[in-house]
């Protein structure tokens, strides 16, 4: 949120994670996904990293490299500078989009633990990365990310704080650095594309009907050509609504090719305008409350249609 911007290390940013309780220590830094995994970023990311290691400093908790690309994977690889994170105790995942939309298995702090991790992703609502409720996601460059976890503090100020090498010396880090593209060229990396026959008449999908994560569609059904009139309001949304409190990601993830089951997680994380609660809507052919898949689920079984009515801002995100 462009309003709770910090400057790195100051004093207002000192006295904001006081004042909110905020857990001055890093637990997890994590860099990468299509947003900050260029070529520059992860240069500008590894000469920290660099002058840490030449000091006999590592990171001091967990630490995430996510290649934004196979292109920039495999670059990055030719050029060592996958050696330079693991190095220092990182662990570089797939190039895929990872922990930014919550495919991260996070092991080291239970849910509902109160933790701090700094991302250069391009979002921290709640629980997106982690799904635990509890996380305090800051948003940072790649360099910034970098700086928390090697130092261990939110608050660490690098133009007047040091680190402590392993001769028990305080150092200060010089500021970051790194080529804008690589003197090589990029590296294309594996090629896993795989061309379909030019006669795919004979070719049938099979999909087992007991499968949890696929499912073959059936065609919907076709416009009848008429206006839709007396629907029921599923859900009045309050508020901003992003594509988190439409469709979680995270675990949800693995259903994206079922869509009966990704259903069920429709609008869960909404908050209703009648009764200021998420996942808690009124069926109007019972009276009761009930979770907002379900309700539609009881719509469509009766044959009633029903439609959703956004705040002022609906639909904000990604996929």
């Amino acid at each position: 949120t462009p309003d709770l911007a910090h400057e790195v290390g100051s004093a207002t940013f000192k006295a904001a994670i006081e004042k909110n309780g905020w857990p001055d220590e890093v637990k997890v830094g994590l860099i990468g996904s299509c947003t900050n995994s260029s070529y520059e970023d992860m240069q500008r990311s590894a000469s920290l990293v660099r002058q840490a290691k030449a000091k006999g400093v590592n990171f001091k908790g967990s630490f995430t490299v996510t290649p934004g690309s196979e292109q920039v994977r495999a670059t990055i690889a030719r050029d060592g500078l996958i050696d330079v994170f693991e190095g220092a105790g990182a662990t570089v995942l797939a190039n895929a989009c990872g922990p930014c939309i919550g495919q991260w298995d996070r092991q080291d702090v239970p849910k509902g633990e109160k933790n701090t991790i700094v991302t250069s992703f391009n979002r921290n609502f709640t629980s997106r990365n982690d799904g635990n409720p509890a996380t305090h996601a800051f948003v940072a460059s790649p360099e910034v990310a970098t700086l928390c976890a090697l130092s261990g503090k939110l608050s660490f100020d690098p133009e007047t704080d040091t680190l402590t090498g392993a001769d028990g010396k305080p150092f200060k880090l010089e500021p970051p650095s790194g080529d804008e593209l690589p003197s090589k060229g990029f590296d294309a990396g594996e090629n896993t594309y795989q061309a379909a026959p030019a006669d795919g008449s004979a070719l049938s999908v099979n999909v087992s009907p007991s499968s949890d994560r696929l499912q073959l569609l059936s065609p919907f059904k076709a416009w009848e050509g008429k206006d839709l009139t007396d629907l029921a309001i599923l859900i009045k949304a309050k508020g901003k609504c992003t594509t988190d409190h439409i469709s979680m990601a995270g675990p949800w993830l693995r259903f994206r090719g079922h869509l009966d089951n990704i259903s069920n997680n429709m609008l869960i994380g909404a908050t209703n305008c009648e009764n200021e609660k998420a996942n808690s809507v009124k069926n109007i052919l019972t009276g009761e409350y009930d979770e907002v898949p379900k309700v539609a689920r009881a719509y469509k079984a009766a044959s009633l249609g029903w439609v959703v009515i956004g705040d002022d801002n609906y639909g904000e995100g990604s996929s």
